[in-house]
C-alpha cells in the first residue's frame, strides 16, 4: 500500500526523485498516465494491469466510455527508476499536470499520485474545507 506525503522538485530534464519508500512496491517498470484533478497518476505494472483490463471492458458503444479510454491510455507511459531513484517525466505529462519545479508526491492505497506542489495546495486547502461533509458522505461505503 502507498501512503504518505513527500515533497520534491523536478529538474530541468523532466527528472523527479521517488520517494524511497515506493520505489520498492513500483517494482522494475511501472506506468505513468494522466490523473484526475490535473495531477498524474503512478501504478505499479500489476495494478495498471487490473486498471487495463477493465478499461478493455468499457463498452466501445458509449461515448463517455470511450473518452475515458482515450484520456487514460492515450497520457500513459512506461517508466523505470534510474540508479538515483529518478523518473524521467515526458513533457505532455508535465503540461498537463502543470509541474514546473516543486512537487507533492502522494501515496494513495495501490497508486501514487504526483501534483505540482501549488495545485496539491489548492486542493489540500479545498478539501480541508469540507473535510467533515466528506467524511459523512463516506460512511455510505462503510468507512
Amino acid at each position: 500500500m502507498f501512503m504518505g506525503e513527500y515533497a520534491h522538485n523536478i529538474d530541468v530534464k523532466g527528472r523527479l526523485i521517488m520517494p524511497a519508500k515506493f520505489r520498492e512496491q513500483l517494482g522494475e517498470h511501472f506506468v505513468v498516465t494522466r490523473g484526475l484533478d490535473k495531477c498524474l497518476f503512478v501504478y505499479p505494472m500489476s495494478e495498471w494491469e487490473i486498471l487495463a483490463a477493465k478499461l478493455r471492458e468499457l463498452p466501445l458503444t458509449k461515448k463517455d466510455a470511450r473518452a475515458f479510454s482515450r484520456f487514460f491510455l492515450s497520457g500513459a507511459v512506461e517508466c523505470e527508476l534510474d540508479k538515483q531513484g529518478r523518473i524521467n517525466l515526458p513533457q505532455n505529462l508535465l503540461k498537463y499536470s502543470l509541474i514546473e519545479k516543486e512537487t507533492t508526491i502522494v501515496g494513495v492505497s495501490s497508486r501514487i499520485e504526483i501534483w505540482a506542489q501549488s495545485e496539491w495546495e489548492t486542493f489540500f486547502d479545498e478539501a480541508e474545507e469540507s473535510f467533515a461533509e466528506i467524511a459523512e458522505q463516506m460512511s455510505d461505503f462503510n468507512l
